[in-house]
């Protein structure tokens, strides 16, 4: 959830920077690239609570699959294991000695 806060921060102050400037009377394409520069600035100067809860939570996730050795969710592992089954007993289906290799 601090990510997602984060970023929705990060693109209102991308989205102030934009109405600023343009009512400056920055236009074209130069207006999103000036606002994207502004925005990044003022995000590394005023967001760094935010910042940092975000990377602690990202560091506390990835300490946490470490230590449970999970690549991915329960289910994506469960889902994929049963899609390996079914292809290991698909290809020992098929007639061994007509020199073809398994479809995959």
């Amino acid at each position: 959830m601090p990510v997602v806060v984060y970023s929705v921060l990060r693109l209102l102050l991308f989205a102030v920077a934009l109405g600023v400037l343009w009512f400056a009377g920055l236009r074209d394409w130069l207006l999103v690239l000036v606002a994207a520069v502004v925005a990044l600035m003022l995000s590394y100067l005023t967001l760094r609570g935010p910042r940092e809860a975000a990377s602690r939570y990202l560091a506390a996730r990835a300490e946490h699959r470490a230590r449970t050795g999970e690549r991915f969710s329960r289910e994506i592992e469960d889902d994929a294991a049963a899609e390996d089954a079914a292809l290991d007993a698909q290809s020992g289906d098929a007639p061994a000695g007509d020199g073809a290799a398994p479809a995959r």
